[in-house]
C-alpha cells in the first residue's frame, strides 16, 4: 500500500472509532499489507500535520492509543449541542482517585489509612463511572480487592499513560504559586 494511502486508511479508522485506537489494533487491521514501521511513520506524520492545521480538532495520543479530539476551547458549544454534562467528581472522589492513580495497585484499607475516612461508597462511585477497576485480590488475610485506574481514566484526563500525571514536586509547586 502506498504511503499516502496508509495515512488515509489510518485517518479513516481513527475518525470512525469512538475510543482511542492502539498501535496494536491498527497493526492487526493493516498488518497484512503494511509494516509496523510504515504505520509508525504514518502516525507520526498525522500527529504533526494535525497539530499544524489550525483546525478545531487535533489528533492526540491518549489512553494508550490515538484519537481525534476537539480542542478544549470549543467545549462550550459542544456541550450545548450534546447537552451532556461532564463527569463531576466530589472532593472525596478526587482525593480517592488521586490516591489510586499514584499508588496503584492499592487496596481499600490503604486508601482509608491515607484519607482517614471510610472510602467504600467513593470507590463504588469511581467504579461505576469507569475511572477505576478491580485488578484482582491481594495475597493477604481476607484477600482484599486491589484497585487501579482504567483506560477511561486516561481518556477523561487526556493522558497518554500514567507517566503523564504531574509529579508530586510539580503539584507542590502549584500549591505554592
Amino acid at each position: 500500500m502506498q504511503r499516502g494511502k496508509v495515512k488515509q486508511v489510518i485517518e479513516a479508522l481513527l475518525f470512525v472509532h469512538p475510543h482511542p485506537l492502539t498501535f496494536d489494533s491498527l497493526y492487526k487491521i493493516l498488518g497484512d499489507e503494511v509494516s509496523k514501521e510504515a504505520i509508525k511513520e504514518a502516525l507520526k506524520e498525522l500527529l504533526a500535520e494535525y497539530s499544524q492545521m489550525g483546525r478545531s480538532f487535533h489528533l492526540v495520543e491518549v489512553g494508550g492509543g490515538y484519537q481525534f479530539r476537539t480542542k478544549a476551547e470549543y467545549a462550550t458549544w459542544i456541550q450545548k449541542l450534546r447537552k451532556v454534562r461532564p463527569i463531576r467528581l466530589t472532593q472525596p472522589a478526587l482525593e480517592t482517585l488521586a490516591i489510586v492513580a499514584y499508588r496503584q495497585p492499592i487496596v481499600r484499607s490503604e486508601i482509608e489509612q491515607i484519607r482517614g475516612v471510610d472510602s467504600g461508597w467513593v470507590l463504588s462511585s469511581l467504579l461505576e463511572k469507569g475511572l477505576i477497576k478491580i485488578l484482582g485480590r491481594k495475597e493477604a488475610p481476607g484477600r482484599p480487592l486491589v484497585y487501579g485506574t482504567t483506560k477511561r481514566f486516561l481518556e477523561v484526563f487526556g493522558l497518554r499513560d500514567l507517566r503523564g500525571l504531574p509529579t508530586l514536586k510539580e503539584l507542590e509547586s502549584l500549591k505554592e504559586g
